[in-house]
This record gives C-alpha cells, structure tokens and sequence, in this order.
C-alpha cells in the first residue's frame, strides 16, 4: 500500500468515527473488534472503489461525469439500491442526492435511521443518458461491482428501490405491485421491494404504501437487534 493510500484511507476511517460522533456524542465505546472490522470494511470500500471507478467497459464510462459508487455506512445491515445515477448524482458522484434522495431522508428518520446508519448505492454506477433505462449488457457488465459491493458490507437486508431496480436485480418483468410484500434472495441476503421516491413525488397516492413497506422493515430487521 503506498503512503497516499494509506492517508486517503485514514481519511475514510476518521470520518466513519466522526459519523458515530455526531451520531452518539464524543464519548464511543467501541471495542477492539469493531473497531477493526470497521476500518477493514472502510479500507476495503475504498479500495474497492479505487480499482473500478475508472471503468470503461461499456459506453457509459465515456459519458459519464463521476462514477457514482455509493456512500453510508460500511458496516450496514440495510442497504438501499437505486437503479442508476441521475443528472445530480453524475453531476456530484453520489447516489440520491437530488429531490428523491431528499425524501427519503425523512422516510428514514421516520424509522430512526439516517445516511450514517444505512449504505446506499445503484446497480449500474454510471447516468444513461437522458436517464433511460439500464441496457442488459450495461447491467450484465456493472452487475459484478454491486455483488462485490454487498460481500464487503454483508447487509442483513437489501432494499431495491424502485420498479427497474428491483426488476434488474430479480431477473424479472413483474408489476411492482408484484414484487412488494415479499422476501426475495440475492447474494445469500435477503431483500424486498419498495416505490423509489421519484414515484413518490410523482404520485402521492404510493406514499401511504411506501410507509407500509418501511414500517415492515423496521419490525422485521431494525426492532428484532
């Protein structure tokens, strides 16, 4: 590891613990053991990261402005998964960061969660143009990252948001309606469906099912710790 990587991974690790800072105060009691898987799983992200956000395997690495990885927590036992970057998120090199991200910020703090709590990113790392949907072949070649991505946090829940997402990482063509109120597998974890908040935003009558689907995965995966 050369001297910049270990800096610019120190730099990852402080801010994890100032996270937790903001979060619980300047006194964290945090034992030997958690404290090195922590920084094992922010060194890792990171490197992770730094090996792959200059992919050019598909068309979408030539029109891209960043290569949104994804942010949170390292440790997380839920992660949400969007379906690909929006002009925002290209524009920043962070994923939901726009109106949608916005919401659903304040659908989290609803459950007692926050950004520092939970990681977040998209199965496809880079903005389609004029936001199209995923092609199978940019899905096929991006897909990879997000598997790797899930092994290093190891989740105990992920959350597809949004109709395309869910449908990109199922394998499926089914309606949302469909897929919502049940317990899928992918990589060994489970995972559930719910609205993306563009939806919401779009039509306020899919907030009241929205609540439900989160309301379901506090009790099921946040109450039971």
């Amino acid at each position: 590891m050369t001297q910049y990587q270990m800096g610019h991974n120190s730099e990852q690790v402080f801010r994890y613990l100032d996270q937790k800072r903001i979060l619980y105060g300047n006194k964290i009691f945090l034992d030997t053991q958690t404290v090195s898987e922590s920084v094992q799983n922010v060194a890792s992200l990171e490197s992770f990261k730094n090996s792959i956000c200059e992919c050019l395997k598909c068309e979408l690495g030539y029109t891209r402005t960043n290569f949104v990885f994804g942010v949170g927590n390292p440790n997380a036992d839920i992660v949400f998964v969007g379906e690909a970057p929006g002009e925002k998120e290209d524009l920043i090199g962070e994923p939901f960061v726009g109106r949608a991200g916005k919401l659903l910020d304040k659908i989290l703090a609803a459950i007692n969660l926050s950004r520092e709590d939970i990681y977040i990113c998209n199965v496809i790392k880079c903005r389609p143009p004029q936001n199209r949907d995923p092609l199978p072949k940019e899905v096929d070649l991006c897909e990879p990252y997000l598997k790797t991505q899930l092994s290093l946090i190891n989740p105990k829940l992920i959350v597809a948001l949004g109709r395309i997402a869910a449908c990109t990482i199922l394998r499926t063509k089914e309606p949302l309606k469909n897929l919502r109120n049940k317990i899928f597998k992918y990589e060994g974890i489970d995972l559930v469906v719910t609205y993306h908040p563009a939806a919401l935003l779009r039509n306020p009558n899919f907030k009241k099912p929205a609540w439900e689907d989160f309301q379901m995965i506090r009790d099921k995966y946040l109450l039971q710790d």
